[in-house]
Order: structure tokens, then sequence, then C-alpha cells
């Protein structure tokens, strides 16, 4: 990991949107990317805008395509609501510029269809951070290792409920809490369990129940509508020689379980290293990077991908608008069941 003034070469770099969210967790990012901020934009706010450009030495616009035209960016970071997502995308697409775009990629897949057909050649990735957390890396590094056999089921618990009223959200284009922070545990069940064949939604009469997916691979995820109070969120991977558990995504816990006859077996600390539990967990000690917000939920390793992509000219694999499509025509599948199974297209 590098500082952004160790690096030898800088993305000349755009942000779009310059409230709460983009001052205390983008903007600080950027200090660890390979990137130079040379201007920000905000159309409703342009005192704003100046404010935030002086603190940063670049400069401050109101019409992203002034921007454009101006400054020759290589990579735009825009992080707005959603609604006004897919235009700024395709503009941005259009203008020859890479883009990071914030999570919910759009209101719905067709908009994220569209803003696929204008990508081309351009990196497009969208900000969901819980696929990049260190958390969802391991349990991805063990899932995909021989040493530790098949995922056969997924658990997710996060506080939610599901919209009672899908049809009107869909016909006026609402925002919901399924659209803006369902997509987080979501994200990372499709990151670990892959391609979905069909999905069914069970929900008690104010939204909390259970999302049931079954993916291709043979795997089953039970995504659970949590109610109570915060915080909420814990991820289960089961095979049948291991379950590894994420906690409020600050610890990982490998079971690889223990020599275990049940009427002979004398103690839960069998000898050697090679069975038990592996915990990681973050440490809270030192004044370091690992224990930072930014780290920890992977919003730091989000945007480097998307640097990194753009600097080596690939394509993002988990982010990508290609993975919002799925995630989002899932999550509105799940929001139409009412109880019946949808398959997945």
């Amino acid at each position: 990991m590098s500082y952004q003034r160790e690096f030898p070469h800088r993305l000349r770099a755009g942000l779009v949107g310059i409230g709460s969210h983009a001052y205390r967790n983008i903007l600080p990012v950027m200090n660890f990317l390979p990137v130079q901020l040379v201007a920000v934009c905000n159309r409703s706010n342009v005192e704003l805008a100046q404010l935030t450009a002086a603190q940063y030495g670049c400069k401050s616009y109101q019409k992203p395509e002034e921007m454009y035209e101006k400054e020759h960016l290589d990579c735009v970071f825009i992080c707005i609501s959603p609604e006004a997502h897919p235009g700024l995308v395709i503009q941005a697409l259009e203008a020859g510029i890479h883009v990071w775009v914030e999570k919910p990629a759009a209101m719905n897949s067709e908009q994220i269809l569209q803003m696929i057909e204008a990508k081309k050649d351009r990196v497009a990735l969208v900000g969901y951070k819980k696929v990049f957390m260190p958390a969802v890396t391991k349990a991805r590094e063990v899932i995909q290792s021989e040493k530790y056999g098949n995922l056969e089921s997924i658990l997710a618990v996060y506080p939610m409920k599901m919209p009672q009223n899908w049809d009107e959200v869909m016909r006026q284009g609402l925002r919901t809490d399924w659209l803006n922070n369902g997509c987080h545990p979501l994200s990372v069940m499709l990151a670990t369990g892959g391609a979905v064949e069909s999905v069914v939604s069970v929900q008690n009469r104010v939204g909390h129940g259970a999302d049931i997916i079954k993916f291709k691979n043979g795997a089953v995820g039970t995504f659970h509508l949590a109610s109570g109070p915060q915080p909420i969120e814990e991820y289960h991977f089961y095979s049948s020689k291991w379950h590894l558990h994420i906690d409020d995504s600050s610890k990982v816990t490998l079971q690889r379980g223990i020599p275990f006859i049940y009427d002979r077996t004398t103690s839960f600390t069998a000898p050697g290293d090679e069975c038990g539990a592996v915990v990681w967990e973050v440490q809270n000690c030192k004044a370091s990077l690992d224990n930072q917000a930014a780290f920890v939920q992977g919003m730091y390793q989000e945007m480097m991908e998307f640097c990194n992509c753009v600097l080596e000219s690939r394509k993002p694999d988990l982010g990508s608008l290609e993975f919002a499509l799925k995630l989002t025509r899932t999550a509105e599948a799940l929001a139409m069941s009412n109880g019946n199974e949808i398959k997945i297209l």
C-alpha cells in the first residue's frame, strides 16, 4: 500500500457530489490512491463546492460537462443520490472518462443496461464496498480452496424490511432502504455464492422475514431480514468440512472442527494446529490503517481496484456494471416474489 504522494503516476480525477458521505469517506480515501484530484463538482451548492475545492487545492464546477471539457480527466468519482446515477454515469462514459459510482448503481436493472451499453471500453465500477472487505476476501479465499470442500449454504443477517408496495415503488421510481442497503448483504452472497438460479421471499406483515436464494452451483443462501436494534450484521458460510463466520465486518472465525467421538472425546484442544478455530480480528491497539473504517469496510479496496483497473486497462470483476445488473435483477425478483419462486434468467 502506498500513499498518494508516493505513486509515480497519478490519474487526473474529478469528484461529482461533495455531500457528507463524500467528505467523510471518499475524499479521505484518496490520500491512499494513485490520483490527483483536479476538480470537484456540485450542482446544488456552489459555495460548498468552492469551499471544498479551496481545501483540496483544486477547481470547482457546477456542471459536470464543463468540468469534463476543461480538465481532461482520466476518471471521475460520482457520489450523489442514485436517481441521478444513470444520467451522470452515461454522460461521463460518453465523454471518454472512466467512472466509479457509489452504490446502488441505479434505480432499476433497465437503467443499468443502458449504462452497460454506454460503457464500451471504459472502466466502470460500482461501490459495493462489502464485497471488498478484508473479511469477505478471506471468506472467498476459503470458499475457493479445495482444502475445505464445496460451499453448501450461506446465511446473511442484516437489518432490513422488504417494501410491501413494490409495484408502486417501480412505477414511481421510489428510493427504498431495500435499494439503498439491501444491496450490501446481497452483494456478499452473490460474490461468494456465484450465479443465481432462483429466489423466493417470505415476510411478515411489516416486511421482515427471509429471502431464499438458490445458486446454480447447488448452494442455498438465506438472507434474514432482521428486526431489532443495530448493530446487526453477520455472515455464515458452511461446507461439510468447515464453517466460516463474519461478525460485524471486523472478526472472521474459521471453524475447522476437532477429532470428535461423542462418548470418547475428553478435550476441545486437540493436539497440533491443523484443527480447531482460526480467528482473524481487528486490532485497535495502534493508530494503523488496518483498523480504520475505510479499510475494514472495504472503501479503500473498492476504490483502489477501480484505479488499478484503469491503470492496467483491465475490466473489473467484483463491482462491475455486469455484477450490478445481476445483483439488481436478484433484488427485483425477491421484491416481486411474495412467496413464489422466481427463476433468474
